[in-house]
């Protein structure tokens, strides 16, 4: 095991709370039983905040005399509806170039689902296209009024991974692992230039969360739980893509403004819930999830967003103490701070589409995909009402007009005319896939090397195993090309290498032979297997979990086969987080953490195989920048723990001079988590582990994090109520068309609808005047059908408590789909409906049991 010079530094944490670091390098009335998921925070005080107990910083772009007289004089121009049309950010999918015109938008943005005609594989000329009209639409000055270009923002997080035949870089928790600062700053400077190229302006990058609790399904956009590494990455990444302050590159051509987010907290939320409550101490919060932001504004960041997450029950887009009297007051940023997606909708008190709550807390932009129009017209009247102050929108406006000074936004012209756009010849150009695939080298952490069996010959018969062995869209992840990443084919990325194909080329090469064969097939026994195997595509809450281990049981099975066949065993492990793997590191002769690595496949073949001389060509140097579990468990398993015990240390990883053994681990664990939760989805009001309650409307989905909740568009509203004890149950009302439900990943109910079984629910209705509501479940396409119950709920409605037990049987339309159920109820309605919900069960059917309530 070796720790680099520069790992071992990262050892020493700067926080008031964290023990010696002792690096140990070594192989009320609900049952424990239910793994509630607290679906709603305690009501706790927001914890008492210091400003002074943080750094003192201060950025080192200085206001310019002219750009403050212009600020000035455009904010005297300006109506009252072209400022609150400013702090307007709205969705491509939800906004068109004429409404930006008429409501003077200040933003746009295409989310991880967005794109030029609802077409997630658009060419890049439709993107710069679409660029152009917002761009014209945005300085039309026909109306007699200011022409302000609005800023245009894209979730460019590993990559501009949006557009099709961009370069896909590592996602950033196999970047931490390489500890390589220049890397970083390359990264940044290429990801500009491939942004600009289809004209837009704003990337919503760099991350700097320090995760904590590995179970969210955001850590892989982390670069370590150590607070260290990321505050050495945020300074080279914001000044990659925003070039040097007070130079000319700092936002001149190839470059563009960068984003550093989510502040702040969200990488240690109870329980690793995404968009959850964070409950530490004000030492953790700015040692630990602070450490990247000084060094961020040290280097000219320009845009913070706000974090969905609470802190001690105040959600952050809510909270003064922390955008303003923190980030701007003590930490010195002279940018300005924008909402995450709708976030300022789970404010106390607020809706998506009304919170002067979040304004006068310091929000400068509302994200507002969907709901923009609404909290524009809000907005406006709160503005006129005194409610929010004329100084405070005044304050929000000259700092968004500031970066856009900064950024030549009011001289860059028309994007197809500027300086990168159009040059689509950089999208995935060789240059810049020969810095990916470095940056795959530098990523992979060698974790077993056993009878020194790497590095392999490339004269050898190999054969290549493993659903992500030719899978560009696994080895890819989230936030590529959709927002889940998944629904893509390897023909969708046309400047790519599989694993397999990088593991092909390498072989035939030299004269060796290459096989694949997802479930390992083989003719002639091959001289080695390798397997690529682990984590499916998630992004966000969708890839929240509720232990760290491993299930799927189909690579095992794959190895153990090898192993009984004499073929030694390579495994390429895939995931976004570390993970308990035992079983499959011990039928694993060599075993590698490749993390995400992105579009260049062939940067694993580089690490695995010697050149046709035999001569090693590249030594592993990737250490884990997050401690590896020894048991699934292990979710807080971070360096400074009083506990600390992991399998793998952080800054573990081996080197091929490292001629060592791993002995065989233990596989035993609690049998509990090899149970999977198929049959109890709703207990007093919360989703039961691993499920989670999601409202949902044409907006889309809407995750609930909250004891008040609205859905994207306003159409469903959620709130906890008592019953029986303290918010035991859900209330959900309809004001339009959506729906409510319980989404998981996947199981099997197949043999519970042979079985008989039926979903049971208890539910109150309060309010029926809806036209149509409908039970059904989720499991794919054409799988189930809607089952109508809006007469029978009807004759329901105020009587009280009722119990529903409903055979599976009759969801179904096509039986053999229910082995994979990922929405095990979902109840949808027109405006009209109040309903309260308290259990969600799957129970023994009654005898003779029928299709109603």
């Amino acid at each position: 095991m070796q720790l680099t010079k520069s790992h071992k530094k990262f050892l020493v944490v700067k926080t008031t709370l964290l023990l010696p670091l002792l690096i140990a390098f070594s192989g009320c009335n609900e049952t424990k039983s239910e793994q509630k998921t607290p679906l709603f925070a305690p009501n706790i005080s927001a914890i008492k905040v210091d400003p002074n107990n943080w750094p003192k910083s201060e950025s080192p772009i200085k206001r310019s005399t002219e750009q403050e007289t212009k600020i000035t004089a455009l904010l005297q121009k300006m109506t009252l509806e072209e400022k609150v049309g400013q702090v307007i950010q709205a969705d491509i999918a939800s906004v068109t170039p004429e409404q930006v015109t008429k409501y003077h938008l200040g933003s746009i943005l295409n989310g991880g689902n967005s794109a030029p005609n609802g077409n997630n594989h658009a060419n890049p000329e439709e993107w710069l296209k679409l660029a152009d009209e917002f761009w014209l639409a945005s300085t039309d000055a026909s109306d007699d009024g200011v022409a302000i270009p609005a800023l245009w923002g894209i979730d460019a997080v590993h990559g501009n991974n949006n557009v099709l035949g961009a370069t896909i870089f590592p996602h950033n928790i196999g970047l931490g692992a390489a500890n390589d600062l220049d890397l970083m700053r390359n990264i940044g400077a290429i990801t500009a230039k491939e942004i600009l190229v289809v004209g837009i302006d704003w990337t919503f990058a760099p991350t700097l969360a320090v995760v904590q609790n590995d179970k969210w399904g955001r850590t892989y956009e982390s670069y370590s739980e150590n607070p260290e590494v990321v505050a050495k990455y945020s300074g080279p990444l914001v000044e990659g893509i925003q070039g040097v302050p007070n130079t000319d590159s700092f936002l001149g051509d190839g470059h563009m403004l960068a984003n550093a987010k989510h502040f702040l907290g969200d990488g240690s939320t109870k329980d690793g819930k995404d968009q959850g409550d964070t409950f530490v101490s004000e030492a953790i919060m700015r040692d630990i999830h602070g450490a990247g932001y000084p060094p961020a504004i040290e280097h000219g960041a320009q845009v913070v967003m706000a974090s969905f997450n609470s802190w001690h029950g105040r959600k952050m887009h809510g909270s003064r103490q922390m955008l303003n009297d923190i980030l701007v007051d003590r930490l010195g940023f002279d940018g300005f701070v924008v909402g995450d997606w709708n976030g300022h909708g789970q404010v106390a008190g607020c809706s998506n589409v009304s919170c002067p709550q979040a304004m006068n807390a310091g929000l400068d932009m509302f994200m507002a995909p969907d709901s923009w129009e609404p909290l524009y017209h809000n907005t406006l009247k709160q503005v006129k009402s005194g409610e929010i102050s004329l100084e405070r929108l005044d304050e929000a406006v000259s700092r968004i007009l500031r970066v856009k000074f900064r950024a030549g936004l009011f001289t860059a012209g028309l994007p197809s005319k500027r300086t990168y756009a159009g040059k689509y010849e950089l999208l995935g150009a060789s240059e810049h896939r020969a810095v990916a695939r470095d940056a795959v080298r530098k990523s992979l952490v060698l974790l077993k090397n056993n009878d020194d069996i790497l590095p392999l010959s490339p004269k050898s018969k190999v054969l290549v195993a493993g659903a992500g062995a030719n899978n560009i869209g696994q080895q890819t992840g989230g936030w590529t090309l959709t927002w889940q990443g998944t629904g893509n084919k390897n023909s969708d990325f046309p400047n790519a290498d599989s694993i397999y194909a990088g593991i092909a080329d390498a072989v035939q090469r030299a004269g060796g032979e290459a096989i694949l064969s997802e479930v390992g097939n083989f003719d002639e026994k091959p001289d080695v297997a390798i397997i690529v195997f682990g984590e499916q595509p998630y992004a966000e809450f969708q890839g929240d979990v509720t232990d760290l281990d491993y299930k799927p049981t189909e690579d095992l099975a794959l190895l153990k086969s090898f192993k009984a066949k004499g073929i030694p065993t390579v495994s390429i492990f895939l995931s976004g987080r570390p993970m308990w793997v035992n079983p499959e590191l011990n039928a694993s002769d060599a075993f590698i953490a490749a993390w995400l690595p992105g579009t260049e496949g062939a940067g694993i073949a580089d690490m695995l195989f010697t050149d046709p001389q035999g001569e090693t060509q590249h030594d592993f140097t990737g250490r884990l920048s997050f401690s590896w579990p020894k048991d699934p468990l292990d979710v807080e398993l971070n360096i400074g723990n009083a506990d600390y015990d992991p399998l793998f240390a952080y800054g573990y990883g081996l080197s091929l001079k490292d001629s060592q053994n791993l002995g065989r681990l233990n596989e035993e664990i609690d049998p509990s988590l090899n149970t999977v939760n198929d049959s109890r989805f709703l207990f007093a009001g919360d989703p039961v582990q691993p499920w989670r309650l999601v409202l949902n409307d044409n907006g889309g989905n809407t995750q609930v994090s909250s004891n008040h909740q609205i859905s994207s568009q306003s159409k469903v509203e959620i709130q906890a109520k008592d019953f029986k004890a303290q918010e035991d149950i859900i209330q959900v009302n309809w004001t339009g068309q959506g729906n409510v439900s319980i989404q998981g990943n996947p199981v099997d109910l197949s043999k519970k609808a042979s079985g008989g079984m039926a979903i049971e629910f208890d539910y109150n209705v309060l309010l029926h005047k809806a036209t149509k509501v409908s039970l059904s479940l989720g499991c794919g396409l054409e799988c189930a059908k809607e089952f109508d119950i809006t007469e029978a709920l009807k004759s329901k409605a105020m009587s009280e408590w009722q119990t529903a037990k409903i055979d599976v049987r009759c969801f179904i339309n096509d039986e053999s789909k229910l082995d994979n159920v990922n929405v095990p109820f979902l109840l949808r309605s027109d405006a009209g409906l109040s309903i309260q919900l308290s259990t969600i069960n799957i129970v023994e059917g009654t005898p003779g049991s029928t299709c109603s309530l």
